[in-house]
């Protein structure tokens, strides 16, 4: 790069900035423009002047954090929009609960509950409008899908493309069904390629998750400054998080296997350091439901993803609740490197997709995962397939609420489904990460089988829509079991929330009490709190004697939880069927 700019050499932000964007973009794009193109992409994410650079390893979050999931419709009233409706509820019901809302796809698409954008601009006029998200994000930082690998087969910039027009025209991925995509890694068992008529002939556009999802291709760069436009247009509305969908797909190679390739990383680091240099609070989550060393690349060298879905969680945890056995658990998390202080994990047990099985290959084996496979469906669950070699199918994720899916063990339902249920949530909020919360979860939403068969699509299980006013009048219904768990999950992030040693970073250590406690240590940045999170995961009584420990006679330990304090770290205590302890030397 040339330095002889003297406005360069005056702003050394700018210079830095320039020359490592300059240093992405020449990873990128060979033979090209990347100068001017830096240049451009600053403009447009209106940091010109280098903007504000942001302070290396630099935590933008702490215990206090806990994240919603939720779409714009899952609360809905009459005379109002849904997105008014959902901050209702929110003032009501969660404002002491949650600081984030991870808002699901709000803009008009065609397909996939949001997944298959018509136009990332707009927000969808059945949920609301702008001001409508402006008025979440002055209460809770707000976190938007960027929808960042394809788009829907009915926007306008396809519409373009079919027309050989800009903006849109080269815009999206194409193939030739004569081409070699045997290597490809498939999500889906639809064709890979769809045949597209345009004004200049049949064309095969690459279609990674369904017809009506047509790929983009980055490696066209007018499609990268698409997409800092929009991330500078959704900064300008006040959302501070985004989650890039699906993005471990973004770069395609005819003949290689498509997926994590080293461009795909190096976008994703471009795309940071654009963002944080225009609001260095702002928090890229990678989504990427792969096997567990895949998904933790996403941290690069904390210059990539500030924070990655801890994918590998829901389907072992929920394997440890229905077998009483947390091994693979165990092994699991004893595995998981601690993220660098600027990273962490994005922690959750439920979503609005299922639980995804492509984490727990090489962990569970393919009989554990058949075990688990058939428990799910016997408690009402469906199971969704991907595409093999060789034109064979592999389960590629289970989809049931959790509250269903935690209703018994492998022997079948029992009595227990509440108190699994909320040890699962202790669990997953006193592990290391960020917790978030599929509204769904909050509320113990059972199966909608209703919906599936008005879909016909298997996800629609857990994507359940309240009316509001009976909503209401579950949870204000003492004997409900919604109200029970949204009691019960409140309590715990009550508690949560003002710990130290459950702040995202804080260190952790795996914890050896056999295969039916599954425990571990929690330490706070400054040293001055402990919490040891133990766990019944099984149906019977277990005991423990607080030896085993290794407590220090001089502290005095209360559980948490139930405010119960231990006078005598020789106790031996039991533990109720899937009871949990946060057994602390130091009470906030």
């Amino acid at each position: 790069m040339n330095d002889s700019d003297p406005m360069l050499n005056e702003n050394h932000v700018l210079h830095d900035l320039l020359c490592k964007t300059v240093a992405h973009l020449d990873t990128l794009y060979i033979d090209n423009d990347n100068l001017t193109l830096a240049k451009h992409l600053l403009a447009v994410m209106d940091i010109s002047d280098g903007g504000i650079a942001p302070t290396p390893h630099s935590n933008n979050w702490d215990e206090s954090d806990v994240y919603l999931i939720s779409y714009a419709d899952s609360v809905i009233a009459q005379d109002q929009t849904p997105l008014n409706t959902l901050h209702h509820f929110l003032t009501n019901y969660l404002k002491d609960n949650v600081s984030s809302v991870h808002l699901l796809p709000f803009y008009p698409y065609s397909s996939d509950d949001g997944f298959s954008v018509i136009d990332y601009y707009q927000v969808n006029q059945s949920v609301g409008d702008w001001p409508d998200i402006q008025s979440i994000a002055c209460d809770y930082k707000v976190m938007a899908d960027v929808v960042i690998n394809h788009c829907s087969a009915r926007s306008g910039w396809f519409e373009n493309f079919k027309q050989q027009k800009h903006p849109g025209k080269d815009f999206f991925f194409l193939a030739s069904p004569d081409d070699d995509t045997s290597q490809v890694v498939r999500p889906r068992t639809h064709d890979l390629l769809k045949e597209v008529e345009t004004v200049d002939g049949t064309k095969h556009v690459w279609c990674t998750f369904s017809h009506d999802q047509v790929d983009f291709d980055f490696t066209n760069p007018e499609v990268l400054i698409e997409f800092v436009s929009i991330l500078k247009f959704y900064l300008d509305k006040g959302i501070t998080i985004f989650r890039f969908d699906a993005v471990a797909f973004l770069w395609k190679i005819v003949g290689s296997t498509s997926i994590n390739l080293p461009q795909t990383h190096e976008v994703v680091r471009l795309l940071r350091l654009l963002v944080e240099h225009n609001n260095p609070k702002a928090v890229i989550i990678t989504e990427t439901n792969v096997p567990n060393r895949q998904n933790l690349m996403y941290f690069g060298n904390a210059n990539e993803a500030h924070a990655i879905y801890n994918f590998s969680l829901p389907p072992l945890l929920i394997n440890t609740l229905v077998t009483g056995d947390c091994t693979h658990l165990k092994t699991w998390l004893m595995s998981l490197p601690p993220a660098q202080n600027g990273t962490t994990y994005f922690n959750f047990i439920a979503s609005h997709d299922g639980i995804g099985l492509r984490p727990v290959e090489g962990i569970l084996s393919e009989q554990e995962t058949d075990e688990l496979i058939n428990s799910m469906i016997n408690f009402g669950g469906r199971i969704s397939w991907r595409a093999l070699k060789g034109g064979k199918n592999q389960a590629y994720e289970i989809n049931i609420s959790l509250i269903d899916a935690l209703s018994g063990t492998v022997k079948g339902q029992d009595s227990l489904q509440i108190q699994r249920f909320i040890c699962a949530h202790a669990i997953m909020l006193a592990i290391e990460g960020i917790p978030a919360i599929y509204i769904h979860s909050f509320l113990g939403t059972q199966n909608d089988h209703d919906k599936v068969k008005r879909t016909n699509q298997n996800r629609s299980i857990n994507r359940h829509k309240w009316d509001y006013p009976a909503l209401q009048k579950q949870l204000d219904n003492p004997f409900s079991h919604h109200a029970k768990v949204f009691h019960e999950l409140s309590k715990l992030i009550q508690i949560r929330k003002y710990q130290p040693a459950f702040h995202p970073n804080a260190t952790q250590f795996t914890l050896h009490l056999g295969v039916k406690l599954f425990a571990f240590w929690r330490q706070s940045p400054d040293r001055t709190q402990s919490i040891f999170s133990i766990n019944n995961i099984t149906d019977t009584e277990q005991t423990l004697p607080l030896s085993d420990l290794n407590l220090i006679e001089l502290d005095s330990w209360t559980d948490l939880i139930s405010g119960h304090t231990f006078d005598d770290v020789n106790e031996i205590i039991k533990l109720q069927p899937y009871q949990s302890l946060w057994l602390t030397n130091k009470v906030q």
